[in-house]
């Protein structure tokens, strides 16, 4: 087989399919980074980059060795693209030996036994199989985050590559996080932008061409910055930007016999978060959390016993206003008497339990490590950080600071919605490690000898 290592090569062969790259195109193409995110702006042409950038990979697998790819996309049909490009190719340099019309599921095989495979995100069990050598990404801004880490672990058995390409569908959530972490490439990881005007076919003036300039006066500059130039524009006010999803959401999970601590914010309306947090050589590991809205504290109370790690439940911190009664038992009394937990509880000012949550999210200056890791499964904790949507409506619902209609921050305290897991967590912080600096004290008591 063919070992496309020179630009020359990736040259040839995309002469014999017909592809030019464009300017912009060819650099990303080029990458030899395992992890790689694009975001375009509408009609850059993503989906024939894509396919480009698995064309090339092939020619890279090792002589004899038939290769295993996937197009994840949300469903199905948001395949086609990738799919009917990798067909017309193969079928140009003579290597195509069947493919299936539909792609529901959709495969490829080619003449060295090669298989190119569709899967759905919507069914879990499809990226369960046998490892794969890489795998495209289709429309990835609308994969979340959990299908994600699926996809990077599916590649780790083989030290497979990822290719991510999507148009942001807007500046909060994993997608642009993570294109904007990934701006400064990593040993694995680099992300790139694809603005719509770089696709001189369809725009020969390219950001002058008059469609983009008619674009850009009549779009809002929001607008224009994600869905054309593919760059994030987030808004003000996120309280915690420190949160990155490639640094803070690791696949970490629940390590038998090492004490869990249940750290919640018990509520109703808005939601009744509880973390369950072991802390490793410590790190506070987020294992797991119940995030519920409308369940009373003995609902909670079952769904928790209902989790394998509940036998290695040791500690718990509640809200102080667990301790309250409000025409019924205090949520903390109720866990007493269910569970024999006992939840240790003090006041924490708004401002101050911020800013300790937020040391624990600054990376380590000798390790580089942050002191906070986060499972990908704890979507309602993420959504509060602003990197997934809320599990209740599947809407942008980020802790925020109080902003005016110009999006400047006002007040000094965060607007109170949104935070119950984040409040879990900083209630759990302060409770086991303290303020980590003098808490509102105008004198500093001394003993003396």
């Amino acid at each position: 087989m063919i070992q496309a290592t020179t630009s020359s090569v990736q040259d040839f062969l995309y002469q014999r399919v017909g592809f030019q790259p464009t300017e912009a195109q060819a650099p990303l193409l080029s990458s030899d980074k395992r992890f790689v995110l694009v975001a375009g702006g509408e009609q850059a042409g993503k989906s024939m980059v894509a396919s480009k950038f698995l064309l090339k990979r092939f020619f890279e697998l090792p002589d004899g060795e038939p290769g295993l790819f996937w197009l994840v996309a949300a469903d199905y049909e948001r395949t086609r693209a990738e799919f009917e490009y990798l067909v017309e190719d193969f079928a140009a340099l003579g290597l195509l030996s069947e493919s299936t019309k539909r792609v529901d599921p959709g495969k490829i095989i080619l003449a060295d036994g090669t298989r190119i495979e569709t899967k759905s995100a919507k069914d879990p069990r499809t990226l369960a199989m046998r490892a794969p050598h890489g795998i495209v990404g289709c429309e990835a801004s609308q994969l979340d985050l959990e299908t994600y880490y699926r996809m990077r672990g599916r590649c780790a058995p083989k030290k497979g590559w990822l290719f991510l390409s999507g148009t942001f569908e807007g500046s909060l959530g994993w997608y642009p996080q993570m294109h904007s972490a990934w701006t400064i490439p990593t040993e694995d990881e680099q992300s790139f932008s694809l603005p719509s005007y770089s696709n001189t076919h369809l725009y020969p003036g390219g950001i002058e061409d008059p469609e983009i300039q008619r674009l850009k006066r009549d779009a809002s500059d929001d607008f224009f910055m994600e869905r054309i130039e593919g760059i994030p524009s987030p808004p003000e006010g996120l309280v915690f930007m420190e949160f990155r999803p490639n640094l803070h959401v690791q696949d970490v999970k629940w390590d038998v016999g090492t004490p869990v601590h249940l750290w919640m914010d018990p509520g109703y309306a808005g939601a009744y978060a509880i973390c369950a947090v072991q802390i490793i050589d410590n790190v506070v590991h987020v294992i797991d959390e119940v995030y519920e809205r409308g369940l009373v504290t003995e609902e909670m109370i079952q769904l928790c016993q209902s989790k394998p790690w509940w036998q290695d439940v040791q500690f718990g911190v509640i809200d102080v206003a667990g301790y309250q009664h409000q025409a019924m038992a205090a949520p903390a009394e109720l866990w007493m008497k269910e569970t024999g937990l006992y939840l240790a509880s003090q006041k924490v000012m708004i401002n101050d339990g911020t800013e300790r949550l937020k040391s624990f999210l600054k990376p380590d200056p000798i390790t580089r490590e942050p002191r906070i890791l986060v499972s990908p499964y704890c979507t309602g904790l993420l959504s509060e950080f602003g990197a997934a949507p809320s599990p209740f409506d599947g809407q942008t619902r980020a802790y925020r600071w109080k902003t005016d209609r110009d999006g400047n921050i006002v007040g000094n305290s965060p607007d109170d919605k949104n935070n119950h897991a984040i409040k879990a967590l900083i209630y759990g912080i302060v409770e086991n490690y303290g303020y980590g600096h003098v808490q509102n004290r105008n004198s500093i008591p001394v003993k003396r000898w």
